[in-house]
């Protein structure tokens, strides 16, 4: 035991605990939008299916809402733990960044939550509504601060360094503004925003091909099946716009990132994009490559003879390379999958129309295939998170402070028996979590009108 390296033990517990913890924001951020179109909805048109689709779907972001809170808690506590450095170090600017998401986002979303879950027939259908929106607010600026934190880290601008009290450097702010809207915060705010579209429209396709699947035949399923694939077919191709935007960030800002997500190890104009290979730290080369001639220069710089620096250009200073290689044809191939999937079902179901119960049955593959992939989203997401931390290091926050200079000096065995403890209750309460969304999917709801209605 005294052979494992107590830095990489710290990052697999903090690994793990934001593994978890991203899984359900990553839905109840467009989750609670997709509340509110319903809501808005069913003001609109009176028709009922339409409270149905809400109070089936409003269940499900409860639930997700309250693991997402345990886990965060859980989260930041680990900032003290595991990483008492990182405070010392960069708290002037992380701490009133978390202190903001608190008090202008958690109590936003945890003042009127109460009223969106449980007021529907207590208030005015007017003052429901604008609960709902609140919340919904709440999620975007809850991962506005977030996101304004973690990009900082990855492109840190807005501070300088002065000494304390013991001569240590630390950071201070002189601009908040440069803060927060530092050179890679657009892209990574809708790159994020977008992604927890996907996972949501993957996952109210998912759920209601599984319901039609156990014959909940409802007008409310069948409007479902129409906004997931509304929702697929216009946010896939938009994020596939953004990560090429996002490329070109981070290409200019963090390059041994890029040259890790590449598998570039060579200074290159017209770099080849290599599409599989097995990357060899040790002999600094890719085994077994497959690669398209020109083509990473083409789409990293728009420029079929452009140069990508690669990773030797990086002694010591570029992320672990094969993790970050493997996790980002991860993301890209199911971002892939998730267009041809929704494109199919955009075609088949032609969702512009009414769909009609005999359509739908036409295609039980297609119903199928979009059950199992219902967390989908939630695979796409992990391995672009992974590849956005990982890519980071050794830093922790780039050019301030190396990860291993933050972590704390707990001895190894209790570092290795919470990580194994937080696994074990992750994995029960993940595997809870999908198995009480299976038994909502499978009960036969009925829907009873809320007080006030049609007024």
């Amino acid at each position: 035991m005294s052979d494992i390296d107590p830095t990489l033990l710290h990052r697999l517990q903090f690994a793990a605990n934001i593994s978890f913890h991203i899984l359900f924001p990553t839905i109840t951020i467009s989750l609670a939008w997709v509340l509110l179109f319903l809501k808005w909805r069913f003001h609109r048109t009176g028709s009922e299916h339409w409270m149905d689709a809400y109070r089936f779907w409003v269940k499900v972001f409860a639930l997700s809402f309250a693991l997402g809170v345990v886990s965060g808690i859980t989260m930041s506590f680990q900032f003290g733990t595991n990483w008492p450095g990182f405070m010392l170090k960069v708290g002037n600017v992380a701490g009133p960044l978390l202190a903001y998401e608190v008090l202008t986002a958690f109590f936003l979303e945890a003042s009127f939550l109460g009223i969106m879950l449980f007021g529907l027939s207590r208030v005015g259908h007017r003052i429901h509504t604008v609960a709902t929106a609140l919340v919904a607010i709440g999620t975007s600026l809850s991962a506005f601060w977030i996101l304004a934190l973690n990009s900082w880290m990855q492109t840190p601008t807005g501070h300088e360094m002065r000494p304390d009290a013991t001569g240590q450097l630390v950071a201070h702010v002189v601009s908040w503004s440069a803060v927060i809207f530092n050179p890679s915060f657009p892209y990574r705010m809708l790159h994020m925003l977008v992604a927890s579209g996907i996972t949501s429209a993957f996952l109210i396709l998912g759920i209601s091909a599984y319901r039609w699947l156990q014959q909940q035949r409802g007008t409310d399923v069948q409007v479902m099946l129409r906004l997931g694939a509304w929702m697929a077919v216009l946010l896939v191709p938009t994020q596939m716009l953004l990560g090429d935007l996002h490329g070109l960030n981070t290409l200019r800002h963090q390059p041994a990132k890029l040259a890790a997500m590449e598998g570039i190890w060579e200074t290159t104009n017209g770099a080849d994009a290599v599409l599989l290979a097995w990357p060899d730290a040790k002999t600094r080369s890719n085994h077994y490559e497959v690669a398209i001639p020109n083509l990473a220069s083409f789409y990293l710089t728009h420029d079929w003879q452009g140069e990508i620096k690669g990773l030797n250009d990086f002694p010591d200073t570029h992320p672990p390379v094969a993790p970050v290689f493997f996790a980002f044809r991860i993301m890209v191939g199911m971002g892939v999958l998730m267009l041809l999937t929704g494109l199919y079902a955009f075609w088949r179901w032609k969702p512009w129309r009414r769909l009609d119960p005999a359509r739908l049955d036409q295609y039980p593959k297609l119903l199928r295939v979009l059950a199992w992939m219902s967390f989908s989203g939630w695979i796409a997401t992990l391995a672009g998170w992974y590849v956005t931390e990982i890519g980071r290091q050794p830093w922790l926050v780039t050019g301030i402070l190396r990860t291993e200079d933050a972590r704390a000096t707990i001895p190894t065995p209790m570092v290795l028996s919470t990580l194994l403890i937080y696994l074990a209750v992750y994995m029960f309460l993940l595997i809870a979590y999908i198995g009480v969304i299976r038994h909502l999917a499978r009960k036969q709801t009925t829907v009873a009108m809320p007080t006030g209605a049609t007024s």
